[in-house]
């Protein structure tokens, strides 16, 4: 093999000839880092060489058979639900989140969990000690099971070693940014070492059947470390959001080869580990405030699963000329959209006022139903108005101030009925087909503009 030396940013992965102080590509200052690339040459792979004894030979498609194959569930309810329906074996799937927020947790939880079941687990601890993880795993998981396996270590050969010698049908790596092939001169951690370890296991996982977690650091930005070719090599791709502060968190699927990528799972982390949060709406509404200008509530839907949650906006005259829109949870571009249409379409002064828009729970809200939601919520705060306690809203708000309709209505209006809520303001054209909805105990507020619906409340 022949051996260069080339420049790699430690953020993207682009690399360069020489070193250059802000990488062209993502524009981060100092990241680019002196690593030697490896020319493979006479048909000789790295990853063959490492991966040996895993390869399996072609098959005909219409001979393979699925219908053994079933999911593994960890009775994690939320987790499954992220997961689609459980962990697929032979997948792989990478975890990431800031540090503290729960994805060792929640991966040896769900490891004790299937080890209970009866399945082989492999914990790869590459941060903790054996003892450490112990600890830990009385604490969170509350009892030892002897099909979990757990090691300390850091090098690929070894780990695909212990592997080949268990034959287990889960395995956990802790984390993958200290895990390093011996072959790669680079650091762990590095760009080559990440990208190169994931391929190793990645390939090992497929071949042998075995479901793979990988755990992942993420930047100050709250992007995966490494290259994004990580996220491409790996079936799903999780993420751990929540705030510093609070205790709850949401787990949310970016990618999913075998389920939505719609779907969230919403834990409370406490002394005993992350415990499902089986109600997401009553967590999120039991501190709202009474009579309130600015609050509204707002029906959203993740994946299959409706909750309510609180929408608080704010008004302030800008002090300083230079006025702010801030956001907490919702697209600042969707609500830089949404105030253009509550100036324009009905005459409202925001031009000189500060906008601070937030999504109680740190729940991040993607949904366009919740746009009527987010426009009354700042009106509300800007006439000091207060929207009514019993009434949900909901609703796509187009450019020309129209509310447009949104889908599943009627599991929404259903969760708001489960809360108490006795009104909705809804879109008008979801009212059409009466008679597949008729709800009993909510009465039903259809609206076409948005000047409409702030003439009904």
């Amino acid at each position: 093999m022949k051996t260069k030396t080339v420049f790699v940013c430690q953020n993207c992965g682009s690399q360069s000839a020489r070193w250059v102080g802000k990488c062209p590509n993502c524009e981060e200052w100092n990241s680019y880092v002196e690593e030697t690339s490896i020319t493979r040459s006479e048909g000789t792979s790295m990853r063959a060489q490492v991966a040996a004894g895993v390869a399996t030979a072609p098959v005909l498609l219409k001979e393979v058979n699925i219908h053994q194959e079933k999911r593994y569930l960890t009775a994690i309810g939320e987790f499954d639900r992220v997961m689609g329906g459980g962990i697929v074996p032979g997948s792989v799937t990478l975890i990431g989140g800031d540090p503290g927020i729960g994805k060792s947790t929640i991966v040896l939880q769900a490891g004790c969990a299937l080890a209970r079941t009866g399945l082989k687990v492999l914990y790869i601890s590459g941060e903790e000690s054996v003892k450490q993880a112990k600890m830990r795993a009385d604490r969170v998981a509350q009892s030892a099971n002897e099909n979990f396996f757990i090691v300390n270590e850091i090098d690929v050969q070894t780990i695909i070693g212990y592997i080949h010698e268990l034959t287990p049908q889960v395995v956990i790596i802790d984390s993958i940014q200290v895990v390093h092939m011996a072959e790669i001169s680079s650091s762990p951690g590095s760009v080559a070492q990440v990208r190169e370890s994931a391929a190793v296991l990645t390939q090992v996982a497929k071949a042998r059947g075995v479901a793979l977690f990988l755990i992942g650091h993420v930047t100050k930005e709250g992007m995966l470390a490494g290259p994004r070719v990580l996220e491409h090599m790996v079936d799903t791709v999780l993420y751990f959001e929540g705030e510093r502060y609070s205790s709850y968190r949401v787990l949310r699927a970016n990618k999913n080869r075998f389920g939505s990528t719609n779907e969230i799972g919403v834990f409370e982390m406490t002394s005993t580990g992350l415990q499902e949060v089986l109600n997401p709406s009553e967590i999120f509404l039991c501190e709202r405030p009474q009579d309130s200008s600015g609050s509204v509530v707002v029906p959203i839907l993740e994946g299959t699963r409706p909750f309510l949650v609180e929408i608080q906006g704010l008004v302030s005259r800008s002090a300083f000329g230079m006025v702010r829109q801030k956001t907490q949870g919702f697209d600042a571009n969707r609500l830089a959209l949404l105030v253009a249409v509550l100036e324009k379409r009905l005459g409202l002064n925001l031009g000189d006022k500060d906008i601070f828009l937030n999504v109680v729970g740190g729940v991040k809200v993607m949904d366009p139903a919740a746009d009527l939601g987010v426009i009354l919520a700042v009106a509300s705060a800007l006439l000091d108005k207060v929207v009514p306690h019993d009434m949900a809203i909901l609703g796509e708000v187009g450019l020309s101030s129209e509310v447009r309709s949104v889908a599943q209505i009627a599991s929404r209006v259903n969760e708001a009925q489960k809360l108490g809520f006795t009104r909705c303001i809804v879109p008008k054209n979801n009212m059409k087909n009466k008679n597949d909805f008729k709800p009993t105990n909510i009465k039903l507020i259809p609206v076409a503009t948005v000047r409409e619906a702030l003439d009904k409340l």
